[in-house]
């Protein structure tokens, strides 16, 4: 499936089209990243831009991929989501508009829990940033 951004054509396989552009959900515990706690950037599978970093993912037994904060709070946006019957808070990428989950108020040591499909997402690994553009980010590595 594809996406156009920017003039650009994205590939996205079905579930990424389905989280991203249809605000879709993915399985807990049988997706891509729920359980990837290496050194890394993760960007939004649409833009590129940086979203989380592995140094504020945290394992919350939800079955997806849980972060305490945004690398940069302006690359998303939150809104109000009344659909199954819940309030929640979605969160979406600023720039690609891409759907990437949700934020909850039960985060560790009263932070935030950034709930986030990992197909809306893509790990960049540290030894990887630099040769894809991202070596500003390895900063936050030191």
């Amino acid at each position: 499936m594809a996406k156009k951004y920017h003039d650009q054509i994205i590939k996205l396989t079905p579930i990424q089209y389905k989280v991203t552009q249809q605000n879709g959900t993915e399985r807990p515990f049988q997706n891509e990243y729920h359980d990837e706690f290496a050194d890394g950037i993760y960007v939004d599978v649409v833009s590129k831009r940086v979203l989380f970093s592995s140094k504020d993912k945290f394992d919350a037994h939800c079955g997806w991929p849980s972060f305490t904060r945004p690398v940069d709070g302006d690359e998303i946006v939150t809104k109000r989501d009344f659909s199954h019957g819940m309030i929640r808070t979605e969160v979406r990428s600023a720039d690609a508009d891409s759907h990437l989950g949700h934020v909850f108020n039960d985060g560790p040591n009263g932070n935030l829990r950034y709930c986030i499909n990992s197909a809306s997402l893509e790990f960049i690994p540290k030894d990887k940033m630099k040769e894809r553009g991202y070596e500003e980010y390895l900063t936050l590595f030191e």
